[in-house]
């Protein structure tokens, strides 16, 4: 059996990052964002959708920069206190003891305890409703060598536990069940 419910979006579950912005020590903001996603492979594009009223708005929209920091789970707390306190109120850096690390094309800093930085350039942004929508261009991503597999030097993204936004509550990954295409896999003899 089925209900109807009003629309709504429940898509589900979707990645918890924390977004830093600004260009100068003094305008360093992070800003918890799970609306959030890729674009485009080739080139690279993602985008984060912001509330006009939030504090980082006006920065990302001045300086055009931003960097989509990946969480896990032991950056859970930092995560959810950056998303519910304003940066108008506070240092967010100071107060989770997180670090504002050198990007290497843009400006904004990236969190060093992040174990994946992704270096975003606004090319444009959309006025969607409740939130804008900014796309991004990737210029560069800086990973954490820390979870690099030694054997294959790929980088494990699981190991670090990604933290993912389901309906108001933050979760880890769950146990691997596969990988791309592995349902079509031929058995090996």
């Amino acid at each position: 059996m089925r209900e109807d419910w009003k629309p709504g979006t429940l898509i589900y579950p979707l990645p918890a990052v924390m977004v830093s912005c600004g260009s100068t020590p003094d305008e360093y903001n992070i800003i918890t964002v799970g609306w959030t996603g890729t674009i485009c492979t080739n080139p690279p594009m993602c985008y984060i959708s912001v509330r006009p009223e939030r504090h980082s708005h006006a920065i990302i929209k001045k300086n055009m920069e931003f960097v989509i920091n990946l969480t896990s789970e032991r950056l859970a707390k930092a995560t959810d206190w950056c998303g519910v306190r304003s940066g108008r109120d506070y240092n967010k850096f100071e107060e989770m003891h997180l670090t504002p690390g050198k990007c290497t094309v843009v400006n904004a800093p990236l969190i060093e305890e992040s174990p994946v930085c992704i270096e975003c350039r606004v090319k444009e942004i959309l006025s969607l409703g409740s939130h804008d929508m900014f796309i991004a261009d990737v210029v560069n991503v800086r990973v954490d060598t820390g979870y690099l597999d030694a054997e294959s030097g790929a980088f494990d993204m699981a190991s670090f536990n990604p933290l993912v936004y389901v309906h108001g509550g933050y979760y880890s990954l769950g146990q691997k069940i596969g990988k791309f295409g592995w349902s079509v896999e031929k058995n090996k003899k």
